[in-house]
């Protein structure tokens, strides 16, 4: 997870496969935030998510908020945009954990819950993206087989 109001920053993740990027962005602070998470519910392993709380959906997310909050974003004015959960096994056409889609519906829970709004996402398919968000303009970035689409 990386968070700025440095209006010079880009942050960029890369490799989303089941994977998702989140990122929030507030327009009038120029503060905003990406996250990188890789497993939807921290349960699972609760002393990974005390050690890492950043790689789980519903552990990192209230924190990449929080951060946000710190640097003087304001809940209403948050624009959060979400790329990746992909099913990335199309060799074995198996996808019986299906990460990727539970990674995106822990996600959209936890907004609903919080009264928070998806602006934009590209999730789903069978190809890894990269994403990135541009402090000085909210711009969020995803390339993808050698395409980039704005969200």
């Amino acid at each position: 997870m990386a968070v700025s109001q440095c209006k010079e920053d880009l942050i960029v993740t890369h490799a989303l496969g089941s994977c998702l990027g989140i990122t929030v962005y507030d327009p009038v602070a120029n503060v905003g935030g990406l996250l990188h998470v890789m497993l939807p519910d921290s349960t699972i392993d609760p002393d990974k998510a005390k050690e890492n709380p950043y790689i789980f959906v519903d552990t990192g997310l209230p924190r990449l908020f929080m951060e946000c909050y710190s640097l003087g974003a304001v809940k209403e004015r948050l624009e959060v945009k979400v790329a990746g959960g992909a099913c990335v096994n199309t060799e074995s056409n198996n996808d019986f954990f299906q990460i990727g889609k539970r990674n995106f519906l822990m996600l959209r829970k936890l907004l609903w819950k919080n009264g928070v709004l998806l602006k934009a996402y590209d999730v789903g398919g069978s190809v890894s993206r990269t994403m990135s968000i541009e402090i000085s303009t909210g711009k969020v970035a995803v390339k993808s087989d050698g395409k980039e689409t704005l969200l």
